[in-house]
């Protein structure tokens, strides 16, 4: 189980980051006190996105998280209403999905499904 993902956010995008995850059905949560709050917590179906302020960001190039979204059309939808820009991508699997660029530049991959389990144990 994949608990949770640390990605650098520059402080000013912090806010406008956190909208666009809410988006995807995550919740800000309460950080512990002893991380002296210089990070933000977010949580869906116990997976966290930790956003750590940081005036020196880093972001890949082409690294991204991917979200299994509960309804990928309402939630493209959303990101386009709130003016982000998705970009759909082929499907794979038989299931539609999409990038979308996070304020702050981290891209968010969207899927429909996750892919089939692997036969190999």
């Amino acid at each position: 189980m994949l608990h949770h993902v640390s990605i650098e956010v520059d402080p000013e995008q912090v806010e406008a980051c956190v909208a666009c995850w809410e988006l995807l059905g995550f919740e800000a949560i309460e950080a512990p006190e002893e991380l002296g709050g210089y990070v933000t917590w977010l949580e869906r179906s116990g997976t966290q996105i930790h956003l750590i302020h940081t005036e020196a960001a880093t972001v890949p190039q082409l690294g991204h998280a991917a979200v299994v979204v509960e309804d990928f059309e309402a939630t493209f939808a959303a990101l386009e209403k709130a003016g982000h820009e998705p970009e759909r991508h082929r499907e794979l699997w038989g299931q539609p999905r999409a990038f979308v660029t996070m304020p702050g530049g981290h891209r968010v991959e969207l899927m429909v499904a996750p892919p089939p389990p692997s036969d190999r144990h």
